[in-house]
């Protein structure tokens, strides 16, 4: 049994923690909500947008359509563009982004393809990199920079780009998590090299529309800025998902802290009544004695 230092020590060691996961917690509450706002408010844009390529790519086919959209004719070589948080203490937010990839990329292995890693963000790297140490393409580091915004979704979307002007892969998917709650964040798999032909559905109107230029200089400069958007929703759907993770992590961490603290307190209050209770019959046996 824990002698009564011990159990003290114990005590204000758990305490002091639990004040750190509540301080974390109050600071990912408060950069929840902004990150969250910032996520909703990029989602009409990039469905608008989509909209608009639908109208686009319907009237573009066949070699004329730009690259980015008709691809490269193969189906062979595949690249994960994971987005993973760069930092911790967000439960396991990063660790199914990571079984998304890697289920995506088994299924891929599955099929005779090749598999390549584009890793975005420190978390998700050691855990592929374990099982993929050879398929990884490149680390695209986002922790020197304190609110990853559209800067870095347009480096990322134009290295991809160049890497598939350049033939390293066919397809490329961007694996990432959806946030729609602190209690919810849900990995998801989307293709995004060559850009999908989008539908119009909900598109009702039957007016001619004459675009000048034409749809495939449109598509040439549109297509591009598609591909940043979405790289862009992806790393604000990552900030509002981490801070929800974090969120709800360390108020877990501090609810259990306080459990912790109170069986600590009555082994505790036991051990020193115990203690005392011996103290006293050892009182009573030397006057006794004499």
């Amino acid at each position: 049994m824990a002698s009564l230092k011990e159990l003290k020590g114990r005590i204000n060691s758990v305490k002091s923690t639990q004040k750190i996961t509540k301080a974390k917690q109050m600071v990912a509450a408060a950069k929840l909500r902004r990150a969250q706002a910032a996520a909703e408010a990029a989602r009409p844009y990039a469905e608008r947008l989509s909209g608009v390529m639908a109208s686009l790519a319907s009237k573009v086919s066949g070699d004329s359509a730009p690259k980015l959209l008709r691809g490269t004719g193969a189906d062979k070589r595949h690249m994960l563009v994971v987005v993973n948080t760069d930092k911790g203490l967000c439960g396991g937010l990063n660790a199914n982004i990571v079984k998304a990839a890697k289920a995506k990329a088994k299924a891929l292995t599955a099929e005779g393809k090749d598999v390549s890693f584009y890793l975005v963000g420190k978390k998700g790297r050691a855990p592929i990199k374990r099982d993929y140490a050879n398929c990884i393409a490149k680390h695209f580091d986002t922790s020197d920079v304190r609110n990853p915004g559209f800067t870095e979704a347009e480096a990322i979307a134009d290295d991809l780009i160049e890497r598939f002007e350049n033939g390293e892969f066919d397809v490329a998917h961007l694996v990432y998590p959806i946030f729609k709650s602190a209690l919810a964040q849900d990995p998801t798999v989307d293709q995004l090299i060559p850009v999908p032909s989008p539908t119009s559905e909900g598109d009702s109107s039957d007016a001619v529309v004459e675009y000048e230029p034409g749809e495939e200089e449109i598509l040439e400069d549109l297509l591009p800025r598609y591909v940043k958007t979405q790289v862009f929703g992806a790393l604000l759907e990552r900030e509002a998902s981490e801070q929800g993770a974090s969120m709800t992590a360390m108020d877990n961490a501090t609810r259990n802290a306080g459990d912790l603290i109170n069986d600590l307190t009555i082994q505790y209050n036991r051990s020193r009544q115990a203690a005392i209770t011996t103290e006293l019959i050892e009182i009573i046996a030397g006057a006794e004695a004499l």
